[in-house]
């Protein structure tokens, strides 16, 4: 019984090594994510596929493939290890007080995560939140983050995401642009400089299909940021598909206007991401709930239309 026990608890080293190998392909590349050498992957491999009585890897000379069975393997232990992971990784925080590391959209974060950070610090005084920026996707390893607020699909690879909300965007513009660049109709914007965000390439045309509008859109500027595109739009260097629960002060301010009565659903959305291996964490947990809780109360507060 003993010896049943011990074969079926392979060690820890073992499994890492096989994940690694599985999930990136060789072995080289698991030696170099794991810091040990080909030899050692391969040593580990093969105490593994003894210890089980199966074959885990086919070996070829372009490198080795997964077997039915180590697929399935494969499979059935990637949770495991996450949860090992995970529960470690709390173990350890617990010696020190509770950090949350989060990355956050420059104009999402400046202008709707912010001012309602302060009721989170008061829930939950024992966390320490640390921001970083961060636009697309990104390594969580090895930029040291546990949680982001992403922009796009919920198709972030090793990682949960949790929706939080759709935008409406709409085209946007100075009242003086528009008092120089009259549109009657919507043909009309395709005449005009339409400014484009570079993560977002498609929108203008996305915008133009949703009113069955045929024709090519004119050339024009290209930002990483919104706050910059809404600064162009300000100083009147053409119009702007925009979020409108984005740029609220502005045109509640007159800074800025809607410049043709239509909006479109975006065709990204915003989700709350975290990797495999820290979505149990306390701290994401915690603000991760938190930030529901807050999608929650901003729709109820009429702004659904607006934000998503």
């Amino acid at each position: 019984m003993a010896n049943l026990s011990r074969r079926l608890l392979p060690s820890t080293s073992a499994l890492a090594a096989f994940d690694s190998v599985a999930r990136l392909g060789t072995f080289s590349a698991a030696a170099e994510e794991l810091s040990l050498t080909q030899g050692a992957i391969s040593r580990q491999i093969a105490t593994l596929e003894e210890q089980l009585g199966i074959l885990l890897f086919e070996r070829t000379s372009r490198g080795v493939n997964l077997t039915e069975a180590g697929t399935d393997y494969a499979r059935a232990i990637a949770s495991a290890l996450a949860e090992i992971r995970s529960a470690s990784l709390q173990a350890m925080t617990k010696q020190h007080s509770d950090q949350l590391n989060l990355a956050i959209l420059p104009t999402f974060g400046t202008r709707w995560l912010m001012p309602r950070i302060p009721r989170f610090v008061a829930r939950h005084p024992e966390i320490t939140l640390n921001f970083a920026t961060r636009i697309g996707v990104f390594d969580f390893d090895r930029d040291d983050i546990d949680m982001a607020i992403h922009i796009g699909q919920p198709d972030w690879p090793g990682a949960e995401s949790i929706f939080l909300m759709e935008e409406m965007v709409a085209p946007i513009a100075s009242p003086s642009f528009l008092s120089s660049h009259p549109i009657a109709r919507a043909e009309d914007l395709l005449r005009l400089p339409l400014l484009q965000m570079a993560s977002r390439p498609g929108a203008w045309s996305h915008f133009f299909e949703s009113l069955q509008v045929n024709g090519t859109p004119s050339q024009a500027m290209r930002f990483e940021q919104f706050s910059n595109v809404a600064q162009a739009c300000i100083a009147g260097l053409g119009l702007a598909l925009m979020p409108l629960f984005l740029i609220d002060s502005e045109l509640a301010n007159g800074q800025l206007v809607q410049a043709f009565p239509h909006q479109v659903k975006s065709t990204s959305a915003y989700y709350a991401v975290a990797p495999l291996s820290r979505k149990d964490f306390r701290p994401v947990v915690a603000f991760r709930a938190w930030l529901l809780e807050e999608v929650a109360r901003y729709r109820e507060g009429g702004s659904a239309d607006s934000g998503g």
